[in-house]
This record gives C-alpha cells, sequence and structure tokens, in this order.
C-alpha cells in the first residue's frame, strides 16, 4: 500500500476536491512542483495552470483541476490549495477558453493604456492555462 496524504483544493466559490493522494503536481509561482506524501513544510504562491492529483490506492485517472492562482501549503500528511478560481478540467470550456485567448492577444496588439494592457497579459495567461489544461486531458484520454 502506498504513503498517501490528505489534499483540499477550495476555491472562493465551493470544495473542488477533498481526498486521499499519491502525488500532486502543482504550477508554483517558480515552476512546477511535485509533492510526495511526508514532504517538507512549505507555503508558495501558484500561478495560473494544471493541478494534477495521482488519487490514492486506485487505478482511476488522475484528477485534473484548473487554478487560476492562489496559494498552496504542504505539509507533511496534508496538502491544501486555496485557488482564487478552480475549474474541474472536463468542466472548461474549450470554445470560451479560445475567445478569450483571442480577445486578449487582439487587446496586446491594440493596447490604448498600460492598465489595460496589463489585463489582457493576465487574461491572455489564464486561457493559454485553460487550453493546457483542455490539452492534457486530451492526450490523457488517447
Amino acid at each position: 500500500m502506498a504513503m498517501t496524504m490528505h489534499v483540499d483544493v477550495v476555491s472562493a466559490e465551493e470544495l473542488i476536491y477533498s481526498g486521499t493522494a499519491e502525488f500532486i503536481s502543482a504550477p508554483a509561482d517558480k515552476g512546477e512542483i511535485g509533492i510526495l506524501p511526508r514532504h517538507a513544510p512549505l507555503l508558495t504562491r501558484i500561478r495560473p495552470g494544471a493541478i494534477r492529483i495521482k488519487i490514492a490506492n486506485s487505478n482511476e485517472d488522475d484528477v485534473i483541476l484548473f487554478v487560476s492562482g492562489g496559494m498552496l501549503e504542504v505539509q507533511p500528511d496534508v496538502v491544501t490549495v486555496l485557488a482564487d478560481t478552480a475549474i474541474r478540467g472536463a468542466d472548461i470550456d474549450e470554445a470560451k477558453a479560445q475567445e478569450a485567448k483571442r480577445k486578449a492577444e487582439e487587446a496586446l496588439r491594440n493596447h490604448a493604456s498600460t492598465m489595460d494592457f496589463a489585463m489582457a497579459q493576465a487574461e491572455l495567461v489564464e486561457a493559454v492555462a485553460k487550453l493546457a489544461v483542455i490539452d492534457k486531458i486530451k492526450r490523457r484520454g488517447h
């Protein structure tokens, strides 16, 4: 039996995932991070991207979630993700993400003010991260 840890992924709206896991990968502020049970305590910001959770003692597919940012706290037996926004990978609307990417790219090409430019950059990063999550899910299915 593999060692496990408890994982909670929470957004402002709801609890997205709660359960035991053997492994988690997350988009930490300084790069992708992998977490195994008994990991050293850690507190870091997370950037937009995919959180992948390997469910403990299961042959099921990994849980893949999109987070728009937030905080990740690691304790030896508990991992908590406090996400600004969190969406189950299967619930992401690909057409909306593509449209958001297109609009953000257009806004970047036609930037009128610094504030609009910064907002367009943030929206582009989020749209690209959502599309990357969709791509991970599609590749997993083949």
